[in-house]
């Protein structure tokens, strides 16, 4: 792995952050799933994510593409019933399990046909709530959070304790701050993002520059790819989305979360060098991820 003398900021080295690790190409590449020539849609897994409300409908066509693009065998989107047809025209090689609400998400199908599952961004918080706490109380897998599922469980904490152990949350700074309160500088809230992961035994991968990804054991990891350009609406979808393919491949959580921050990363530098960080869309990262992909297998040769 990278070394773990890394400045990030005058006058604050992460080795103070031991064990730290700075993931680079050569770090991700062994984790990233081998294609077997037997291999059928059904040896990659069947993922679940659900996404989407009234007009943030993107957040979930944006998630969908994501994954399969990171290599899951089959995938169900459950979304509100006015996403139906947007679903199935934007990502037709997803499957659409439809919610009895006309706008948001207020039901969860049974849950034992999925390996993994993701909940994402446009959710309706209000409706949402009582049905996130019945999925919480019943998967018996780790879960991708993203989003407003976050924002949820801030103004809920004591469902903290519901989270399935290895659970990936994944937030920007905003998100973090309310999950656990403000931070004196950015030391302060790395140690609150460790003893996060630890207390409620969670992979918390922090969206930024240099993105950090902590375990539940206390390991610490900093991404070396990505870049400004990225900061546009829906890169957080195509995240979690890429995430969540990997998790259910078989990967497990912790190097789910490594290889797909990397992997989004490596894929949205590849699209600035194309389109310049000025004109990066989310999509575009989207479209890149095949080339990411094969850039780190082509490195290993």
């Amino acid at each position: 792995m990278g070394s773990s003398a890394y400045s990030f900021a005058p006058g604050w080295n992460i080795d103070k952050l031991k064990p730290v690790t700075f993931i680079e190409k050569e770090d991700i590449q062994p984790f990233i799933p081998k294609r077997s020539k037997f291999g059928h849609k059904g040896t990659y897994g069947h993922a679940l994510l659900i996404a989407g409300s009234f007009g943030k409908m993107g957040a979930a066509v944006l998630a969908s593409k994501a994954c399969l693009r990171s290599g899951v065998g089959l995938l169900t989107t459950q979304i509100p019933h006015l996403g139906y047809p947007i679903i199935q025209t934007a990502v037709p090689e997803a499957m659409a399990s439809v919610d009895q609400h006309e706008y948001t998400f207020t039901e969860f199908p049974i849950c034992r046909s999925f390996q993994q599952l993701e909940l994402a961004r446009g959710l309706d918080r209000n409706q949402t709530k009582k049905a996130l706490c019945e999925l919480l109380e019943e998967s018996q897998v780790p879960l991708v959070i993203d989003a407003d599922a976050l924002n949820i469980l801030s103004e809920n904490k004591n469902w903290l304790e519901k989270l399935p152990e290895n659970s990936i949350l994944t937030p920007h700074p905003g998100e973090f701050t309310r999950l656990v309160g403000e931070s004196a500088n950015s030391y302060e809230n790395i140690q609150k993002q460790l003893e996060f992961s630890k207390k409620h035994k969670v992979i918390v991968v922090l969206k930024g520059a240099f993105t950090s990804i902590s375990t539940p054991i206390g390991k610490l990891y900093f991404n070396s790819t990505g870049n400004p350009g990225m900061a546009t609406a829906g890169s957080g979808d195509v995240l979690t989305g890429i995430i969540l393919g990997l998790l259910t491949q078989g990967i497990q959580p912790e190097k789910a979360a490594v290889v797909g921050v990397y992997i989004h990363g490596l894929a949205g530098d590849l699209a600035a060098q194309e389109k310049s960080q000025h004109s990066i869309i989310a999509g575009d990262i989207i479209e890149f991820l095949g080339k990411a992909f094969l850039t780190v297998e082509t490195h290993s040769k």
